[in-house]
C-alpha cells in the first residue's frame, strides 16, 4: 500500500467530507476537502495531487466537469467518482472517459481505501510505463545519433532529438573548427535576425569551456540557457546550447540533454576518423594532392552537374618535361622532392576550389570548376609560366629549372563525358611532348593518341 498519498476529496456534504476523509487518513493519506468545482480548480491549483475522490452531484457543477479538468489540467492525476445508486450510467461513462474506478453510496471505509489504492496503482503503473517509453525512445535517439556519418543529417537530428527530448524551445549547436574555432552547424528555434548575433555571443562564452553550465541570459526571448560540452577523451568537440523559456527546465531535461550530447560527441568523433579515412583513400602520399580515384570521383559529379545545369567545366592535363633526366642525374630522393615542389607550384595557380589530382609519375590533372576553354586556356598559360621561371630546390642548394606540356579540354565545347574529356586533354599534352614542349595545347579531335598503356590510364580502363 503506498503511504501518505495526497488527496482532494470533493463532496458538498459535510458529514461525507469529514466520514471519507476519516477514512483516508486512517491508512496514512493527507487528505485536502473542498464542497464544490470551483474549489477544486482552486485547490489542483495551489497544490499538488496523486488522486481525486468526487462525488458526481455537486453544487454549481457535477464530478464530470472535475474529471475532465483534471484530465485537461492535470495529467497523471487519478480520479475516483462515488454516485448514488440510481447514477451509475453516469458513473460509468465517467469509466469511459478515464476515471480510475466508481463507487456506490453508501461507501464503506474498506471500499473507498481499496479504490483509491488501485487508482494510485494505476497511476504509479501508467508512470513507470511513461519512463520506460521515454527512456527506450532516449536509447534509441542516441543510437542514431552515434551511427550517422552525414554531418548535415546529424546537426539535423541532434536538434530534433534535443527538442523533442529535452524539452528545449531552442537550440544551437557550435562545433570545434582547428582553424575557425567554434563555428555553428545547426540552429532551431532562435527568433529571426538573432542568429548571428547569438551565436557570435555563444562563441565568446564557451570558446574555453570544458563542462556543462548555466549562461547568464542574452538578450531573447528566454529565461534559462544550458550548455553541454560533447567531449571525447580529453577534446572538447563542440558544444550544445539549450534555451528554455521558464526557469525551471522539465523533469529530466539535463540528464536527457547529457545523454544526447554525449552521443553526439561519438558521431562527431566517428565523422573525425572517417574523414581521417577517406583522405588516406583519396589523397596521393608522395605529393599529398588527391589521386586518381578522387578524380574519378568527383569528375563523375562534375559532368552529372554540369549535364543539368550546363555550366562549362574545363581539365588540364600536365606532364613535367625531362623529368626522367633529373631522376638520373640527381637521384629518386631529389627526383621526388622535386614533384612535391611541383605539386605545391600548381595549386598556388589555380583557385581554392578547382581540384588538383596526381595522375601518376609527373603527370598531374587540375579540374576548374565553372571555366570555359578560353579561361582555362590563361590558367594553363599562367603554370606554364609559372613552373619555367620558378627555381626548383633552391633550398636544398639546385635551383633547377623545370618546364611543363599542358594540354586543355572543355566540357561541353569538346566533349560530354569523363573518359572522352580525359582522353582529348591527354591527347593535347601529347602534341606538346612530341613538339617543343614547354607550350599549352587545346584538344581537338583529330589530335594523336598517346601510347596505349598511358591511354589506359586516363581513361581510368
Amino acid at each position: 500500500m503506498r503511504e501518505m498519498a495526497r488527496i482532494l476529496l470533493v463532496d458538498d456534504e459535510k458529514i461525507a467530507r469529514t466520514l471519507y476523509g476519516d477514512y483516508l487518513t486512517g491508512v496514512g493519506h493527507t487528505v485536502t476537502a473542498v464542497g464544490t468545482l470551483q474549489d477544486a480548480r482552486q485547490a489542483l491549483a495551489a497544490d499538488r495531487f496523486d488522486a481525486v475522490v468526487t462525488d458526481l452531484i455537486l453544487p454549481g457543477g457535477d464530478g464530470m466537469e472535475v474529471l475532465r479538468h483534471v484530465r485537461e489540467r492535470h495529467p497523471g492525476v487519478e480520479v475516483v467518482v462515488i454516485t448514488a445508486l440510481d447514477k451509475v450510467d453516469p458513473a460509468v461513462r465517467a469509466i469511459k472517459s478515464g476515471a480510475a474506478e466508481y463507487l456506490v453510496k453508501p461507501v464503506a471505509p474498506e471500499a473507498l481505501q481499496h479504490a483509491v489504492r488501485r487508482a494510485l496503482t494505476t497511476r504509479d503503473l501508467l508512470q513507470e510505463n511513461a519512463s520506460l517509453r521515454r527512456h527506450v525512445a532516449l536509447l534509441e535517439a542516441g543510437q542514431r545519433l552515434a551511427t550517422t556519418l552525414d554531418r548535415d543529417k546529424l546537426a539535423t537530428a541532434t536538434t530534433s532529438a534535443l527538442e523533442s527530448m529535452a524539452a528545449a524551445g531552442a537550440i544551437v549547436l557550435l562545433e570545434r573548427d582547428t582553424n575557425l574555432g567554434l563555428r555553428a552547424q545547426g540552429t532551431r528555434g532562435l527568433p529571426v535576425g538573432t542568429e548571428d548575433t547569438v551565436v557570435a555571443w555563444l562563441r565568446d562564452q564557451l570558446m574555453d569551456a570544458r563542462a556543462p553550465r548555466e549562461l547568464d541570459v542574452l538578450d531573447v526571448p528566454f529565461e534559462r540557457i544550458l550548455t553541454f560540452p560533447a567531449v571525447e577523451g580529453d577534446a572538447v568537440l563542440g558544444h550544445a546550447v539549450l534555451f528554455y523559456a521558464k526557469l525551471q527546465a522539465a523533469d529530466g531535461a539535463a540528464e536527457a540533454a547529457g545523454y544526447l550530447v554525449r552521443n553526439w560527441a561519438l558521431a562527431l568523433r566517428n565523422l573525425g576518423r572517417f574523414a581521417a579515412v577517406e583522405d588516406l583513400a583519396y589523397i596521393d602520399d608522395l605529393t599529398r594532392l588527391f589521386n586518381t580515384r578522387y578524380l574519378h570521383l568527383v569528375l563523375d559529379r562534375e559532368v552529372q552537374d554540369a549535364l543539368q545545369t550546363q555550366r562549362a567545366f574545363s581539365l588540364l592535363f600536365l606532364d613535367l618535361d625531362h623529368f626522367k633526366s633529373i631522376n638520373d642525374t640527381h637521384g629518386h630522393l631529389i627526383g621526388s622532392k622535386l614533384l612535391v615542389e611541383a605539386a605545391r607550384v600548381v595549386k598556388g595557380c589555380v583557385r581554392d576550389h578547382d581540384v588538383v589530382a596526381r595522375f601518376g609519375g609527373d603527370e598531374y590533372v587540375v579540374m576548374l570548376r565553372n571555366t570555359d576553354s578560353g579561361g582555362a586556356l590563361k590558367v594553363a598559360e599562367r603554370i606554364r609560366r609559372t613552373m619555367e621561371t620558378h627555381q626548383f630546390l633552391a633550398r636544398e642548394g639546385l635551383a633547377l629549372k623545370l618546364s611543363t606540356c599542358i594540354g586543355v579540354a572543355s566540357f561541353p565545347e569538346h566533349a560530354r563525358d569523363k573518359a572522352t574529356l580525359l582522353d582529348l586533354s591527354d591527347r593535347a599534352m601529347y602534341r606538346g611532348k612530341r613538339g617543343t614542349r614547354n607550350v599549352v595545347y587545346m584538344a581537338a579531335q583529330d589530335l594523336e593518341a598517346p601510347p596505349a598503356e598511358r591511354r589506359q590510364a586516363s581513361t581510368g580502363t
